[in-house]
This record gives C-alpha cells, sequence and structure tokens, in this order.
C-alpha cells in the first residue's frame, strides 16, 4: 500500500505515469508496504501466462527476496526508476524514504534493487554512468544502498 500522502500523476508520452509526493514525507517514512490486496505469484504461474499478460505482470511487478512475484493492486505498481531512488525497498516487504521527498516530488526506486530478469536500458540521468538495469545489480550495488 503506497503511502497515503502521494498521488499519481501522468507525466509524459515516454513515460507514463508516476507518483508523487502531496506533502512532505520525511527520510526513514515507509513509503510503500505489501499489504492483502497485492498479489504473490509463483514464478511458474508467471512463466504459463499467456504472452500479453506476462508481459504486464513482468513490467508491473517485482521479484521479492524469495523470487515471488508481487504485484501492487495500488499505484505502487507506478513509482519509477531513478539511478538516484529517494526510497528503497527491504527485505521486509516495506519500502522506506531515504531522504526527504518534497511535495511535488516524484517517488523513485532503482529498479536494479527489485531482482529483475532481463536487463534493460533506462533513459540518460544525470550524475551517473549507469544506463542499464542489470539482473546482477542486486548483488553488486547492495553495499551502496545499504549505506
Amino acid at each position: 500500500m503506497m503511502h497515503p500522502h502521494t498521488e499519481l500523476r501522468y507525466i509524459d508520452d515516454k513515460i507514463g505515469f508516476g507518483v508523487f509526493a502531496t506533502r512532505l514525507i520525511p527520510k526513514g517514512t515507509i513509503t510503500w508496504a505489501l499489504d492483502d490486496l497485492d498479489q504473490i505469484l509463483e514464478p511458474e504461474a508467471v512463466q504459463a501466462l499467456e504472452e500479453d499478460r506476462k508481459k504486464l505482470v513482468l513490467k508491473y511487478s517485482y521479484r521479492n527476496q524469495d523470487g515471488k512475484y508481487i504485484l501492487c493492486w495500488d499505484n505502487g505498481r507506478y513509482v519509477n526508476r531513478s539511478f538516484h531512488a529517494n526510497c528503497i525497498g527491504t527485505a521486509y516487504e516495506i519500502e522506506i524514504a531515504v531522504r526527504d521527498i518534497h511535495p511535488g516530488e516524484q517517488l523513485t526506486d532503482d529498479y536494479g534493487s527489485l531482482n529483475v530478469d532481463e536487463p534493460f536500458e533506462c533513459f540518460p540521468e544525470e550524475g551517473t554512468d549507469r544506463t542499464r538495469v542489470m539482473p546482477g545489480d542486486l548483488q553488486q550495488y547492495a553495499d551502496v544502498w545499504d549505506a
């Protein structure tokens, strides 16, 4: 479940939608938590889906520490990616703000922390030479994210 002081906004045709803060969300605040309406899918169930449905599940889900796919029922599925993310997931099925998130600011995750199956190209971003999210990012950047 997304933090209550957020809203879904349309960004543009390239990015689509994003989740934005409507009030200050202080560093350390839980910004998302798994709840009983989120779908938890076994990898075999996802692989057995018809291709169009599988594509959507893979686009809007992440893999937890057990390798299961989590498909959020609410706006959590619209949190976009950034290599300078202001939120980070934990092993406890919650995400927290890693710095203050100001009203009007988009909530973002580093998708490398979401246990992705396939690499994908990203829009260029200032202040980093990273241009792709890779399946091994979780292990490669874990110490940086933990700090």
